[in-house]
């Protein structure tokens, strides 16, 4: 016997609406769709499903059983349904993204949190990490996109660029604080909170101090440039520090100043070539691409 499964569901919504009426309008089809669907049922099960007594439909008590055994069977496939109608219309799916440390405080999270606001059934993948690991995982397909600080170093990765201006903080009592601008040969002698010793802030900051004959004095590296914001606002010394770090951050307790020469942070956006991207993917790059031109410099 092979019975349609849209005939289980016209007497899945006769029962579910308790009218014929209901269950057309439920399905979306005409009333005698509706009654002609339930007359090829009761035909091929050989089944009397309903009695008919002062207009309404009565489920009989084989009716009763069939309900409860093809009841989440069918809502389950009108969940399918909707997934498919959300996933159309980009309402469901999964985020998946990656980003460096200082992105994770506060603009990702802002990020994400403005597009999902309109996709509740949006399920989201969110990590922060270090640059290599976050190519690494961009490659090996864990995330669609990736947030992270050159150098890029797999073949395999498409890569958007931007380059954000890095800005000195200082205690908020420093006296240097009288300054617009800061210069390495104000900052001769100042101690610094710095990233590691490999970090491109570093070593740019570093060059600039050289090339002038400032003397650069470290007094404490750490890893994340939070870390070091946090150090200044202690009074240990000054930093540089990155615009996305300052987003999330109270303002308390430190002066921002800029520094010249200017000294960059180099970002890029990392998706994996060989891999077509999602359908929410791409319109969360488009997003996070305009985002993030919006701050960078020319």
């Amino acid at each position: 016997m092979q019975t349609n499964f849209r005939q289980y569901q016209a007497f899945h919504a006769i029962i579910d609406t308790g009218t014929v009426t209901g269950a057309a309008e439920q399905l979306g089809v005409s009333q005698p769709a509706i009654s002609n669907l339930l007359a090829q049922l009761e035909r091929r099960t050989k089944l009397r499903l309903f009695e008919r007594s002062r207009g309404r439909l009565l489920p009989t008590p084989e009716a009763v059983v069939l309900f409860d055994e093809i009841d989440t069977i069918v809502r389950g496939l009108d969940h399918v349904n909707q997934a498919v109608v959300d996933l159309q219309n980009q309402k469901a799916g999964q985020l998946q993204v990656a980003t460096s440390h200082a992105m994770a405080f506060g603009f990702m999270p802002g990020q994400i949190a403005r597009f999902t606001a309109d996709k509740p059934n949006l399920t989201i993948a969110f990590q922060s990490q270090y640059s290599s690991k976050i190519q690494e995982w961009v490659m090996a397909g864990l995330f669609e996109i990736g947030i992270c600080e050159l150098p890029v170093r797999h073949d395999g990765l498409h890569k958007i660029p931007f380059f954000f201006e890095i800005v000195c903080a200082l205690p908020e009592d420093s006296p240097l604080a009288e300054h617009d601008v800061l210069t390495p040969a104000l900052l001769s002698d100042m101690p610094f909170i710095v990233m590691g010793a490999d970090h491109m802030v570093n070593r740019r900051a570093s060059e600039a101090f050289h090339s002038v004959g400032a003397h650069w004095r470290v007094r404490c590296q750490t890893d994340l440039f939070r870390n070091a914001l946090n150090m200044v606002k202690e009074g240990l010394g000054a930093t540089f520090v990155d615009p996305f770090t300052l987003l999330s951050d109270d303002g308390g307790g430190y002066v921002l100043r800029r520094f010249m020469p200017r000294i960059l942070l180099d970002v890029v956006i990392v998706t994996a070539r060989e891999r077509p991207l999602s359908t929410i993917a791409s319109q969360f790059l488009d997003q996070i691409s305009e985002s993030m031109a919006a701050m960078a410099v020319n």
